[in-house]
């Protein structure tokens, strides 16, 4: 069928008439008292999960402004359930197009496949929409079941870079005609012999722009929020020109464009004595390794986390997992406007259709959506509601089994939970 509004490019959907696009004017989002979002169910457990966060995000807005606001839902597609409407296509130009047009979405979790198979969706997603800053912040709600001794002093936001590095793309399979061409061009041109002929080859991009917008976003961030630093994470002991460099981007970025706002640890030191002036927000790094080491060791020393695409990816669920693990971690992948929040976990296929499982993660991420939109009341409504719903140990079966006292229900149940805690 086609759309029936005067929004004619899009093919199979229609967007709700009762809603108002976001604009972006003088460099910000204008945010209408009804704007159309966006929403792609997902695959595996996401329609189980959506369907228990929808109304929760509802009931916020609808109670924190009187029913002055709402959030006008529009339906599109991506991964299994864009098969069944366009055949052939698992991310059809709608989608797109909506996400641009409508600059905020929300979305549950998608099929990636491991090895051959489509390209994972997350990853095009964030490459073809620009999507650069992966956002992810972690913290741990009372009751919740937890590996470590003192999961409170977690409270962390990883900003991942998302466009570069390995994550890019580039690669080609061992054996590959263009993997033999690549590691001859390398031989000959640059004297850098792959040791064996059956090599897969993949490249590792990482520019001082793309480093550098990411790290503005997570320095701007910790300013308006108030934060105490920003650590830049990478291994730049063993590969200097990639990891290295954007540690030394970051330094130099900070000193450039936030010097009235920021400090590094190196004059923190040798000008006042140790101590963090205050007001500044403190830039330090750490070596990958380091890092994971010492998120677990003494995770109350870090703040928000700048990092590249691939430590960002490892690093965020390994802080997730002292909180409850990624059932309980929110998500954005966010441009200089556009932004599609998003559950963190997998798709969990097996539980599909069963009620069953932890919408936490999409719940939180449609907090960030609603943070990110300004509506920090309605934000801030659900998550104190989700506070006292895990210190009543209301909770679904992956919580359950590791509480003490606790009373599992279904994944509709929990909503229900949450909104009556609102």
């Amino acid at each position: 069928m086609s759309a029936t509004t005067t929004l004619t490019e899009f093919e199979k959907v229609a967007p709700p008439t009762d809603g108002k696009t976001i604009a972006v004017q003088g460099g910000k989002l204008e945010v209408p008292d009804r704007p159309v979002i966006p929403y792609i169910a997902g695959d595996g457990t996401g329609p189980d999960i959506w369907k228990a966060s929808q109304p929760v995000l509802d009931a916020a807005v609808r109670k924190a402004y009187g029913g002055r606001r709402g959030l006008a839902w529009f339906q599109v597609h991506a991964g299994e359930s864009a098969l069944e409407l366009y055949p052939g296509s698992i991310l059809p130009p709608d989608t797109l197009k909506a996400i641009r047009r409508y600059h905020v979405a929300l979305k549950g979790p998608l099929t990636t496949p491991v090895g051959g198979g489509f390209r994972s969706l997350n990853v095009t997603l964030r490459q073809v929409l620009d999507l650069y800053a992966c956002v992810r912040p972690v913290r741990w709600f009372q009751n919740v079941p937890s590996p470590v001794k003192d999961p409170g002093k977690v409270n962390m936001v990883v900003y991942r870079e998302n466009t570069e590095d390995v994550y890019a793309g580039i690669e080609w399979p061992a054996g590959s005609p263009e993997a033999k061409k690549l590691a001859e061009i390398l031989e000959r041109e640059f004297k850098v012999k792959i040791p064996h002929p059956d090599s897969a080859i993949g490249i590792k991009p990482m520019s001082a722009f793309g480093s550098k917008r990411l790290i503005r976003k997570a320095i701007q961030y910790a300013i308006d929020r108030k934060r105490k630093s920003v650590t830049l994470m990478h291994k730049g002991n063993i590969q200097k020109y990639t990891e290295g460099a954007f540690r030394d981007w970051g330094y130099q970025l900070a000193k450039e464009e936030f010097a009235d706002a920021t400090i590094s640890w190196d004059d923190v030191a040798s000008k006042h004595g140790g101590k963090v002036p205050a007001g500044k927000v403190l830039i330090q790094d750490y070596i990958a390794d380091v890092t994971f080491q010492h998120v677990l060791t003494r995770p109350q020393d870090f703040d928000v986390i700048a990092t590249s695409n691939l430590n960002g990816d490892y690093v965020s669920d390994a802080i997730a997992a002292q909180v409850g693990g990624i059932g309980m971690a929110p998500g954005a992948n966010i441009s200089d406007f556009h932004a599609v929040f998003e559950a963190t976990h997998g798709t969990a296929p097996k539980y599909a259709n069963q009620d069953k499982v932890n919408p936490g993660s999409l719940t939180l991420s449609g907090v960030m959506m609603l943070d990110y939109m300004g509506w920090r009341e309605a934000a801030d409504m659900i998550e104190k509601a989700m506070e006292k719903t895990f210190s009543q140990k209301i909770v679904t079966y992956d919580l359950a089994r590791l509480m003490e006292g606790a009373r599992e229900v279904k994944t509709s149940e929990f909503a229900t939970a949450v909104i009556d805690n609102l």
